[in-house]
């Protein structure tokens, strides 16, 4: 059996930044436009420093608009240099496990190993219901093609294998991928333990697509890691906490002041309109639309602030959950084009190096020299000293 690490972790050497971009567009919006700021936006990221991207797939009410994240990262990879791209999520039930296996080893070519594969079930019931997905069965699929996807990347010989909605006779990937052994992989999980014990049963990382709260069986984040752990310990597997991902929705400014004012209105229709008009989440407020960012923020549900503010934020569920590896943010376009990009400046700028160590010998230099400023001064003091001592003394 696996040993379970049981060590608790508080921050990794380097923390993973990136978005977890579904995408949501407001009705209304040119969404070829939309799609092409989407493009421009993980450009910008790239060229900020940002790890990571991850992109949703949807088919359904309106707002979310990319529907292959395969091709949606074929485009941004040919845009970008250095920043990993990710289905965020694949719909397994939705796809031969064959089929998207090859998609995501040709992509792991062309991009030379920047791919990762999220995986997911399928988070819309509306999705489902127009391929006539039964919604119970979206969870046991999910895990069924989890094995299957593994089986294809691991194993040399051909699989033979019959599901009720999927069949393999005498398959194996047509490339083997670029990465060796193979890309990436990890699992969606929120409020359902599902997510959870896939990623323990099959050894997966876990993208965490919201701060779990409480009413659920995850109502504490490390309680909510346990279930991975002890699952793959029950299934002789490992599970990483530097690979799991936690997803918060981000939005930053020079003050507080400024970042609520900026995003008030189009956070507050992005959680009215979307979340509980469209697709009927419950919402347990019930005051002034405008006041609706207060709220989420003063409940920690969203970081609506400064730098400083962030930093705090992500000390804070470091402590709540034991540590994690990753820190995503849920793209959203709560202000306008120019203060969305200034908050992930702000974020690349001042955030992530606090959690990167790329501070640490630079506070430590400066510290040594103010330290020793005064023997230092007194060195330079003498140089010049023999230095315009020696220049009178030329002759």
């Amino acid at each position: 059996m696996a040993r379970r690490n049981k060590s608790i972790m508080t921050l990794p050497n380097r923390m993973k930044f990136g978005i977890f971009l579904a995408p949501f567009h407001w009705l209304g919006d040119n969404p070829t436009l939309a799609l092409e700021r989407d493009l421009e936006t993980i450009q910008w990221l790239d060229y900020l420093g940002f790890d990571e991207a991850w992109i949703g797939e949807h088919h359904s009410a309106g707002w979310e608009t990319i529907s292959s994240p395969e091709v949606f990262m074929g485009v941004a990879a040919e845009r970008t240099k250095h920043i990993k791209l990710g289905t965020g999520v694949a719909s397994l039930p939705y796809h031969h496990p064959l089929m998207l296996t090859n998609r995501m080893v040709l992509l792991d070519h062309l991009t030379r190993g920047r791919v990762m594969l999220g995986v997911g079930p399928g988070a819309l019931v509306s999705d489902a219901y127009a391929l006539g997905i039964e919604p119970s069965l979206q969870r046991p699929r999910m895990d069924e093609a989890i094995g299957i996807i593994k089986r294809l990347l691991t194993e040399k010989d051909p699989i033979t294998y019959e599901s009720e909605w999927f069949t393999l006779r005498e398959a194996m990937i047509h490339l083997k991928p670029y990465t060796q052994p193979h890309f990436p992989m990890a699992v969606a999980a929120a409020q359902s333990p599902s997510g959870m014990v896939a990623a323990g049963k099959h050894g997966l990382g876990v993208l965490s697509v919201s701060v779990v709260r409480g009413g659920s069986i995850a109502s504490n984040l490390g309680d909510f890691w346990k279930i991975a752990e002890d699952t793959a310990e029950e299934y002789s597997q490992t599970v990483d906490r530097n690979e799991w991902r936690i997803v918060l929705h981000v939005h930053l400014a020079d003050t507080k002041k400024e970042a609520i004012e900026q995003a008030r209105e189009k956070s507050a229709a992005y959680q009215y309109d979307y979340f509980h008009q469209t697709m009927g989440t419950p919402f347990d407020y019930d005051g002034p639309k405008d006041k609706i960012i207060d709220y989420m923020v003063d409940n920690g549900a969203w970081c609506v602030g400064t730098p400083d503010d962030l930093i705090a934020k992500i000390k804070e569920l470091v402590e709540q959950s034991g540590g994690f590896g990753g820190f995503m943010i849920q793209a959203t376009e709560w202000g306008t084009r120019e203060q969305v990009m200034h908050s992930y400046e702000l974020i690349a700028r001042y955030v992530m190096p606090h959690f990167q160590g790329s501070l640490d010998n630079l506070v430590t230099s400066q510290k040594w020299s103010e330290d020793n400023r005064d023997n230092l001064q007194a060195l330079k003091t003498v140089s010049l000293s023999k230095a315009t001592e020696s220049y009178k003394n030329r002759t």
